[in-house]
């Protein structure tokens, strides 16, 4: 059972039932890069002891979106992706596949294995493909609105955000994204514009993108880990729902909460998290 919630959240339990679906055979290798064990591109750090949960941040935000959240004992995994933050910024490498890599080639380096990871937004989609990818450094997956999912009006303009980004790099990204803390819009003005532009293309526009429903729908279904959801609105959560979900999977709707729930709700958001992982 879930811990007790704010009367302004609804929860929602996928049907799913029965054992877990057993995980494909480990991936390949990984490459490693840096001396401290950070995968190649990627600053990392770490706190706490016990079970790992790997924590990585959205579109043109970095570790520090999660510093609101505090997971108590259990050790915990922050990281700044390729071109966020303090991360080294080269030409290329900034698709959902890339930086699932830089996460395996980490996760394998330090001996994290299996982590919980947990993905927000843009991060949804890099931890889902981690998932898929590299099926054996990962034991769950938590995805906080995670930027898969898109109806047919919002797909409708994928291709004139990208353009706009491509013209006017994170002043666009700011446009697009409306209101944020100042925290946050702040890392996202230093988010250089190539690495916002070649990510929004690798979420939504390139060939192997899974942004938009059918292709989302298709990927999601290939999952063998128990996945947590949360959305801000009932909508999308449907949706969710509607998706070929593994077993022991949940869906949950925080009706009233924004895009950055888990900065705006940080004490709810782990009691939920540690709820659910003591289900699994």
């Amino acid at each position: 059972m879930l811990p007790s919630m704010p009367p302004d959240v609804e929860t929602l339990h996928h049907t799913k039932t029965g054992p877990e679906t057993p995980a494909p055979a480990p991936a390949g290798g990984a490459v490693v890069g840096g001396a401290d064990g950070a995968a190649a591109g990627g600053a990392v750090a770490t706190a706490g002891a016990g079970n790992v949960l790997l924590l990585v941040h959205g579109w043109g935000g970095d570790g520090h979106s999660w510093d609101p959240v505090r997971f108590g004992a259990r050790r915990v995994v922050t990281v700044d992706l390729r071109g966020h933050g303090r991360s080294p910024v080269p030409d290329d490498g900034y698709r959902p596949a890339d930086y699932a890599a830089d996460l395996a080639a980490l996760i394998t380096a330090t001996g994290l294995q299996p982590v919980v990871a947990v993905g927000h937004s843009m991060g949804g989609q890099v931890v889902v493909r981690l998932a898929l990818d590299h099926p054996e450094l990962v034991r769950a997956l938590v995805v906080i609105d995670p930027a898969y999912g898109a109806d047919d009006a919002e797909a409708a303009t994928f291709g004139r955000r990208l353009a706009d980004l491509r013209r006017d790099g994170a002043a666009a990204a700011v446009r697009q994204l409306g209101h944020l803390a100042d925290d946050v819009r702040e890392q996202l003005l230093r988010t250089p514009g190539h690495v916002l532009a070649v990510s929004y293309a690798g979420m939504y526009t390139d060939p192997d993108a899974f942004g938009a429903r059918p292709a989302a729908a298709k990927v999601l279904a290939r999952l063998t880990q128990p996945v947590l959801c949360i959305r801000p609105g009932a909508p999308m959560a449907d949706w969710d729902l509607s998706c070929a979900l593994p077993p022991r999977s949940r869906v949950v709707v925080w009706n009233g909460a924004g895009h950055f729930l888990h900065r705006d709700r940080p004490r709810p958001f782990v009691r939920l998290v540690e709820g659910w992982l003591a289900t699994l």
